[in-house]
């Protein structure tokens, strides 16, 4: 009797000890959040996955066929179009984001006057619903109506109105700066809360050593930046890679197929065409494009020698 409760003390002690550390009290504390990405975020995931794998439509369950949708895609011009649509949406916008966010980063760091005001301006396309901008820029580009046009033929710089989204190549470049102009401010706030972290003794030393404002921001600026850039980047690519709303309020992938993202056409093959297993497949295919974005950032903007100012 007295061994039994000998035995009992210490697995009690370390219950208690377990339960009172605080290893298992963060345990806690990240099971709920753990919990909403299960239900959110790992199902939806792996019934996609799943459904990629099977010829399911709306209504009708399906039954597993392999790789036979992923076939069928590879084969098929319209996704094919659609990924370099994808890549080329993502990688111009995405470039033109960072540059245009850096320089506005860099101007709203400066001491300006009412730099509180012009801060709250900036940040209203990122607050703004992506449906209203996707709306008021669906004005900006209407065929008729365009203020641009208008605008152009007043100056006297052009003799009839620009087709904006009815021309492939008009299109595409008309729905790449909707995307630069709502997402610039998300890059130019974070990297302005980066600039913040910068020290002030860092630039009074390197101008004291004669540096130029170029030197300052590429041995100075630029490497204490770099880890916030590559979060930035990273997130704004993705952002962007699965661009929806935009897209299917301007030209819902048109015309004939010039601006469907991988986004858009899973949609209307899933959803408006019903085919659940094609879409699912589509949306499936996404995922290696989201990975090697996120391996970029990490193992290519994120390299040491490039944050310590080196060439490599």
């Amino acid at each position: 009797m007295a061994s039994s409760q000998t035995a009992a003390a210490p697995k009690t002690s370390m219950l208690a000890g377990l339960t009172e550390s605080r290893g298992w009290l963060s345990l806690w504390f990240m099971l709920p959040a753990a919990l909403l990405l299960l239900i959110f975020l790992t199902y939806p995931l792996g019934l996609g996955v799943w459904l990629g794998f099977t010829d399911a439509r709306i209504g009708r369950p399906g039954v597993f066929i392999g790789l036979e949708n992923y076939q069928y895609l590879w084969d098929d011009s319209v996704f094919r179009l659609s990924i370099f649509n994808t890549l080329l949406y993502t990688t111009a916008a995405s470039i033109l984001k960072f540059v245009l966010g850096l320089w506005l980063a860099l101007l709203l760091n400066e001491n300006l006057p009412f730099k509180s005001f012009f801060r709250a301006i900036v940040l209203l396309p990122w607050v703004v619903p992506t449906v209203l901008s996707a709306i008021a820029f669906w004005w900006i580009f209407d065929s008729q109506f365009s203020i641009i046009s208008w605008a152009l033929i007043e100056m006297g710089l052009i003799d009839e109105r620009i087709n904006f989204l009815g021309d492939p190549t008009n299109a595409r470049l008309s729905v790449i700066a909707a995307n630069v102009w709502r997402g610039i401010p998300f890059v130019a706030i974070t990297l302005l809360a980066g600039l913040q972290t910068i020290p002030q003794s860092l630039y009074e030393a390197a101008t004291l050593d004669g540096a130029s404002r170029w030197q300052l921001f590429r041995y100075v600026t630029l490497p204490l930046l770099t880890p916030i850039i590559a979060i930035t980047m990273t997130f704004s690519v993705l952002f962007t890679f699965t661009d929806f709303q935009l897209i299917y309020v301007l030209t819902r992938g048109g015309p004939v197929n010039a601006t469907h993202l991988m986004a858009t056409l899973s949609f209307q093959r899933g959803i408006s065409g019903g085919q659940l297993g094609e879409g699912a497949a589509i949306a499936v295919a996404m995922i290696p494009f989201l990975l090697g974005a996120i391996l970029f950032s990490y193992f290519g903007l994120q390299r040491r020698k490039w944050q310590q100012g080196g060439g490599d």
